[in-house]
């Protein structure tokens, strides 16, 4: 849903027609939507047109990108470990076999 409204502005019955479901559950997963500040929604006459709100999206991204990063960081660090690991270890396996 949140990718069809990143199109622009849909209405609940637009929102529910990719999925199997009914437009009192297309509904509840919108409200669930606009309960987490994503979605904003307007009646006009009996229709419900939604819109993205990408404020929240954004700082999710933001926390994530964190998060990205530091693990990036310690995943780097540790292959860097892991290789000089390897080429300390690499010559000492050497050396056994050429003095057998």
């Amino acid at each position: 849903m949140l990718r069809a409204l990143a199109q622009g502005e849909r209405t609940i019955g637009e929102l529910a027609s990719p999925f199997a479901m009914s437009l009192a559950a297309a509904s509840k997963h919108v409200k669930a939507l606009e309960n987490a500040g994503l979605v904003r929604r307007t009646v006009q006459g009996r229709t419900h047109v939604c819109r993205l709100d990408a404020a929240p999206l954004a700082a999710a991204h933001g926390w994530l990108e964190h998060y990205h990063r530091f693990w990036d960081r310690r995943l780097d660090a540790l292959e860097k470990a892991l290789r000089d690991d390897d080429d300390t270890n690499t010559p000492r396996t050497s050396r056994k076999k050429a003095s057998r």
